[in-house]
């Protein structure tokens, strides 16, 4: 039910009478454990699930929804000795003027086309906006064929490095944000292989 949404941008409600389309922009954000005792691929923990409850536990969530989150990452469990760790991280302010700046670049890049940023992007806009260079189509190419991945797989990581180099303040999509975008984009691969 899901799939249509996101994807679309709408909803439709059907009843007997009549049936209604309303806009449905949303940003969809989820969580899951691996498993269900959540220790599947722990470092840590050993497992405790049998290779059907794993199944079962993946199984709720289809392979066609996930191809339509933009980023799937992994969050392992904080170890001790990083909570010490005295290094110097970017302050709220500072990620918030990044986003702020990021945001205004994509407004601007995208006045005349009535879509405010990078996650709107069309087919025939990522080809306008997300050009690649040969370093980087070489990358995408190996991670396409290596990973799997979907043509909206491919579509979704333009868009993601799109938006890194955005924050990057580069004009151009570069081989590393073509690699970063790349890395969010493993669960699918990991947990529902084909």
């Amino acid at each position: 039910m899901l799939r249509g949404p996101l994807e679309e941008g709408k909803v439709t409600i059907s009843r007997v009478n009549a049936s209604i389309t309303y806009p449905s922009r949303f940003m969809f954000i989820a969580s899951m454990n691996p498993c269900p005792c959540g220790y599947y691929g722990s470092e840590d923990k050993e497992c405790t699930c049998s290779k059907k409850e794993i199944a079962k536990y993946m199984n709720k969530i289809s392979g066609p929804l996930l191809d339509r989150f933009d980023i799937q990452i992994e969050v392992t469990p904080v170890k001790y000795i990083n909570l010490q760790n005295n290094e110097k991280i970017e302050s709220s302010e500072k990620i918030k003027e990044r986003v702020n700046k990021a945001r205004n670049i994509q407004i601007e890049r995208y006045k005349k086309y009535n879509i405010f940023s990078n996650s709107e992007l069309t087919p025939n806009l990522i080809q306008k906006f997300c050009n690649l260079n040969n370093e980087s189509h070489k990358l995408m190419k190996s991670a396409f064929e290596k990973l799997g991945l979907s043509a909206r797989a491919y579509n979704r990581i333009l868009k993601v490095a799109r938006t890194i180099s955005d924050l990057d303040c580069k004009e151009k999509i570069e081989c590393k944000h073509i690699a970063e975008a790349i890395q969010y984009r493993n669960l699918d691969r990991k947990y529902w292989k084909n």
